[in-house]
């Protein structure tokens, strides 16, 4: 059964827009890929109906990728995103039997999570300098609001008002797939954000989005980035200096601290474990060295 490939691949992408609620950026990334992989359908094989391709194709094409120099990470994104889409049409009934059955992803080598010493960011809250007013009230709260909750950046530009609840000193974040979840806050976080939101009603006419610039005007995740690189640059030599580097030494500290796995998954708001137990390789690392530098034999 031949079907029209541009309206199979709307009704996907409609599907993960509406039913599995995910985020605009995540449905562009499988759209481009599945925009690729028809490209090459019709280039390479002529074939215009992307529900009809064979295994052999898809093999041919991740073959490609491979030859231009695409990352193993790279690839099995992709992978996915074909595996998720010949899923749907069998829940469609356009196809009965997935082409991906006998497709295989390539090994990724685990990469340990990037984060920041300790004593770095203990450096960059007890003594760095922030500079005077809104500016710096602002610059320390989103630095803040990052080690302290381990929050995303879209779920930090996104965050409002009421979502902050001093009271029981909690904050209600909406992460991926608008899943909620509650994060306890730090004493310290909660004597920044009571004196942030009371400085900010002074704003005339400040958008109740809560992370705002001086005119009272939602920033923008760019401009968060910038902020994060140049504290971060102050106090540390990795070469990544982002949000998410923050939201690694979060995890990261809890871990090294005794959290339990469990506990940490929560508060990610990752949906399986898997994603958060690469932070066990980092405590077993840590105490590696401290076995090495302390026993004897050593």
């Amino acid at each position: 059964m031949h079907t029209n490939p541009d309206l199979t691949i709307q009704s996907f992408l409609d599907y993960l827009k509406f039913e599995k609620r995910y985020s605009q950026h995540t449905i562009r990334g499988y759209a481009e890929d599945l925009s690729f992989f028809c490209s090459y359908l019709q280039t390479v094989f002529n074939e215009t109906d992307v529900a009809q391709a064979p295994s052999s194709y898809i093999r041919s094409w991740m073959a490609d990728q491979k030859e231009k120099g695409l990352s193993a990470k790279s690839i099995n994104r992709r992978i996915s995103t074909l595996k998720s889409f010949y899923k749907f049409l069998i829940r469609q009934g356009v196809i009965s039997l997935s082409p991906m059955t006998t497709i295989t992803s390539p090994k990724i080598s685990k990469r340990l999570p990037v984060f920041v010493e300790q004593k770095d960011l203990h450096t960059l809250f007890a003594h760095v300098e922030f500079p005077q007013g809104w500016e710096g009230r602002l610059h320390r709260l989103i630095l803040a609001l990052f080690y302290s909750t381990g929050m995303r950046l879209s779920e930090l530009v996104q965050l409002k008002d009421s979502q902050v609840n001093c009271e029981l000193s909690n904050l209600k974040i909406l992460g991926k797939g608008n899943k909620e979840r509650i994060i306890p806050m730090t004493t310290e976080l909660q004597l920044l954000l009571q004196e942030y939101l009371a400085a900010k009603v002074q704003l005339e006419g400040a958008e109740d989005f809560l992370i705002v610039t001086e005119n009272g005007k939602r920033t923008r995740p760019r401009y968060v980035q910038q902020i994060v690189k140049n504290y971060l640059s102050l106090v540390t030599t990795i070469e990544k200096k982002s949000p998410h580097i923050l939201r690694h030494s979060f995890a990261t500290h809890l871990m090294n601290n005794g959290a339990d796995l469990n506990a940490v998954k929560e508060l990610l708001g990752h949906s399986s474990l898997a994603a958060t137990q690469v932070y066990t390789h980092n405590t077993i690392e840590k105490l590696k060295d401290i076995h090495k530098k302390a026993h004897p034999k050593g």
